[in-house]
């Protein structure tokens, strides 16, 4: 069992660490897992103050009553890995230029080399009217642990009417998850004979249905086969429960803005999202607020010892847990280098993969690289690439879950070997 600090013997002691870890998420347990693998005496601390370690990639399964929301979770004790310390506080603030952190109990906390791998802000409150609809009204998201189950719910018992799937401006995590909530559903409703009274209404604040062209064909027959309407430009930004009504912001091509009102009976949102707030307000955020690091080595572009690692990087790259696994080997590698006196040695190289969910039972399984290079990890004979799969499926339902609880979060490094870095340090 990994060792959690208890609040009373730690408060307002300073503390040292060779690692210290903010974020006990997929990116910091992957991440300080590595370490351990590569240099078990390292002392290493995690700072996280949830309860619970949530596989969230499982979240879209589950409001497609393929996964129960007790499959996603576990105890934040059980992931910890044994050779590290939980401290189970929040971040105050940073003190970069002292090596050091403090915590919400105003302890400090001094490190050799710093690991912020703190996730993303679900903005929920951005959008007028949703943090009190959620949950009710046929209003839904399954970016929550708790209201995927209510996704389920309300898939299962709309007969006819309108369904709703909206998709804020990017960067958001799994950029493909809002459109896998659509085709999930739709696929339900067409099994079930209920699609042709059902108004289908994909609303997304881009101007593109995903990132990376070449996938675009093969979900553009499910957008077909579910006789979907596509609106671009608009973003979601109020929601009237008790008239269950959707306010979007229609952006012209001029630039023009408009408020449009879309009655629902079902509404899945997709929230804003951002880098946390004491990231935000921290001297190792970028202009936009999110971490700043270089894109290949992940290290931190002002402070050597500090190195960034999952959804909080300023990288270009989709933020996904597939991400992450390949981001984790780089900065562990990276830091013990840093932690002996040397640069970087190994980089990262944009690696995402998003598991496009088209219908129960196939996937469109998305891999690529940095400027959405497509990169497949399984040869074509075994995988379509850019057409629907099976084998993804049973990858996705199967195959990822257990990669991500015995593998990804234990250091074992299957597929996500790090590259030697090509840039001059």
């Amino acid at each position: 069992m990994s060792h959690l600090t208890s609040n009373s013997t730690t408060e307002n002691k300073a503390s040292h660490y060779d690692v210290v870890v903010v974020g006990g998420g997929a990116a910091g347990i992957a991440t300080s897992a590595s370490l351990l693998n590569r240099q078990p005496d390292l002392n290493i601390v995690i700072i996280d103050p949830a309860n619970c370690h949530y596989y969230q990639p499982g979240w879209t399964l589950v409001g497609a009553g393929v996964f129960k929301a007790k499959q996603t979770v576990k105890p934040m004790a059980d992931v910890i890995p044994k050779k590290a310390t939980w401290v189970k506080h929040a971040i105050k603030y940073f003190k970069p230029a002292q090596n050091r952190v403090i915590l919400s109990n105003n302890q400090t906390i001094n490190y050799e080399a710093l690991v912020v791998a703190a996730g993303i802000k679900l903005d929920w409150a951005a959008i007028e009217g949703l943090p009190q609809a959620l949950g009710r009204q046929g209003i839904t998201s399954n970016y929550s642990f708790e209201l995927a189950p209510y996704t389920w719910k309300l898939v299962t018992q709309l007969q006819s009417g309108q369904a709703i799937f909206t998709q804020p401006t990017l960067p958001i995590k799994c950029a493909g998850a809002p459109q896998k909530a659509l085709y999930l559903s739709a696929d339900h409703w067409l099994k079930h004979h209920r699609l042709n009274n059902i108004q289908l209404g994909f609303y997304n604040a881009g101007d593109t249905l995903f990132g990376v062209k070449e996938y675009v064909p093969a979900l553009m027959q499910y957008i077909r086969k579910y006789s979907v309407n596509l609106f671009y430009k608009h973003n979601l930004t109020a929601v009237d429960a008790n008239s269950k009504t959707a306010i979007f912001t229609l952006t012209d091509s001029e630039g023009s803005q408009k408020n449009i009102e879309k009655p629902f009976d079902l509404l899945h949102v997709c929230p804003p999202q951002l880098a946390p707030d004491f990231i935000r307000n921290s001297p190792l955020a970028d202009e936009n607020g999110w971490l700043s690091v270089h894109s290949d080595t992940l290290q931190h572009t002002q402070y050597h010892n500090i190195f960034g690692v999952g959804d909080v990087c300023s990288t270009p790259n989709a933020k996904t847990a597939a991400a992450a696994r390949k981001q984790a080997p780089v900065v562990a590698e990276n830091v013990i280098h840093c932690l002996n006196g040397n640069n970087p040695t190994v980089a990262y190289n944009g690696y995402g993969s998003c598991p496009l969910t088209v219908e129960k039972g196939k996937i469109v399984l998305a891999e690529f690289l940095y400027g959405g290079k497509v990169s497949p990890t399984l040869p074509s004979w075994l995988n379509e690439g850019t057409q629907p799969s099976r084998l993804a499926w049973h990858l996705k339902h199967r195959v990822l879950p257990a990669v991500y609880w015995h593998g990804m979060l234990k250091g074992r490094e299957w597929l996500a070997k790090p590259l030697l870095t090509q840039r001059k340090l």
